[in-house]
């Protein structure tokens, strides 16, 4: 299991944030080239990251560049730069289609037996940000074996959809039910949209709260003020652990003791609710949680 909780947009011509990006502990960081960037900077911002990937230590962070489309001038010299400079990731943005990811895939991999990089090192996120994205979400989520996961951008999908963000999400709801499933039919990651408000942290929160309830790995963000909200929203808590310590063990005295059928603080466990409870604890784990075996084995 690997953390996604949080993935730090960093514009690529911002030499300072591109420089630190690994200092805020997100869990990701993407470089933008693409919707931060203005015409005139393409160039210069791609150089950046490129030095940048290739010469800064960034202390083992997942390293994401977020490309320019292939439909523009500028996106498949993204991809051979990119390439080169070696990130975890490539987010393709504005994924309308399952040939939009295949189209990308088969440029990576091109740029990657020309300059000698390992066949396959270079996954590859979807970002869906459109009505038609969002239709084509399982074939999208399904569509190579480089896609790690999909993302949610909503500003361009409201406005395709002609109406505006509300606080709520409720214009929202559709979209990010049908990415997540998708994700979770894909067996891939999900990752939620940012929040644009950086100074309502209690919005930022509940959107948070909303995205793991529907079942997001976690957010985009796109100021290191959000991250620590987001983690503390996407991280177990300390009762959840507690909770699933008491699962997993009652789960070893019951094979032990031959019975199929138990329950903990009252209610009857069954598979799924096992499945979560293993969930939690690797997730604790990975974010950190020391967590004994034999606190779950001989509790």
């Amino acid at each position: 299991m690997k953390l996604r909780r949080t993935m730090l947009y960093v514009p690529g011509n911002n030499a300072a944030m591109v420089k630190d990006a690994h200092i805020y502990r997100s869990d990701a960081i993407m470089f933008d080239l693409e919707d931060a960037i203005v015409v005139q900077e393409k160039d210069s911002a791609r150089f950046l990251v490129y030095q940048a990937l290739r010469n800064l230590n960034y202390e083992g962070m997942e390293t994401v560049v977020r490309i320019n489309g292939l439909d523009t001038p500028y996106g498949r010299d993204d991809i051979t730069a990119m390439v080169n400079a070696r990130p975890n990731l490539i987010r393709i943005p504005k994924v309308d289609a399952a040939s939009d990811v295949e189209e990308v895939e088969a440029l990576v991999l091109e740029e990657e037996r020309a300059a000698g990089v390992p066949e396959g090192s270079i996954g590859l996120m979807a970002a869906i940000e459109s009505p038609l994205g969002v239709l084509n979400a399982y074939e999208i989520a399904t569509s190579s074996e480089r896609l790690i996961g999909i993302a949610f951008g909503a500003e361009d999908f409201v406005t395709n959809m002609k109406t505006t963000r509300s606080k709520e999400g409720t214009e929202l709801l559709f979209a990010r039910s049908r990415i997540v499933a998708a994700a979770r039919a894909a067996g891939i990651y999900a990752l939620d949209t940012i929040f644009p408000d950086l100074d309502d942290e209690e919005g930022l929160t509940a959107e948070a709260m909303l995205a793991k309830q529907l079942g997001f790995d976690g957010k985009s963000v796109i100021s290191p003020r959000q991250i620590v909200p987001v983690h503390r929203v996407f991280q177990p808590t300390e009762s959840e652990i507690e909770t699933a310590k008491r699962i997993m063990h009652a789960v070893h005295e019951a094979t032990s003791a031959g019975s199929g059928v138990f329950t903990v603080d009252g209610k009857m466990i069954d598979k799924p609710i096992i499945d979560r409870a293993e969930r939690v604890i690797e997730l604790a784990r990975t974010a950190g949680y020391r967590i004994p075996e034999e606190e779950i084995d001989e509790r």
